[in-house]
């Protein structure tokens, strides 16, 4: 069974994860840090940003094609897709060492969370009320 909903999604957030790990290499090359922060804010601020990303896209992605594949609605999945995106992108932005009252830094995990528990808790409900 085809997930286009699910693929369109990973695809954009395959994107945004290259972007990042690409920033972060970037940064490598231009402190010369080649493994860890070596002390250094901008280094651990791009690490972190990449490595946030890969800790929680994963999981939302499963939830996701999880409900696809169950026959949920794409109205609802490309709403959490969007959500996941703009979360994604928000959270990478207002990610600061030094300020971490940064309101995209909220949006962007508070979004990234309200994806995967409502996916999960959608995953969870259907799969307990039979309605799969």
């Amino acid at each position: 069974m085809a997930i286009p909903v699910t693929a369109l999604y990973a695809g954009i957030l395959a994107f945004i994860l290259t972007w990042l790990s690409f920033k972060a290499g970037m940064m490598r090359g231009k402190t010369g840090i080649s493994v860890g922060d070596g002390g250094n804010v901008s280094m651990l601020e791009a690490m972190r940003r990449h490595a946030n990303a890969v800790e929680y896209v994963p999981l939302a992605l499963i939830l996701l094609a999880a409900l696809e594949l169950n026959g949920a609605g794409s109205t609802f999945l490309h709403v959490l897709g969007i959500v996941l995106v703009i979360s994604r992108i928000a959270h990478a932005i207002g990610l600061k060492a030094d300020h971490i009252g940064h309101p995209l830094r909220a949006v962007g995990a508070g979004g990234t969370t309200l994806v995967i528990v409502v996916a999960a808790g959608t995953a969870v409900w259907k799969s307990i009320s039979g309605m799969f």
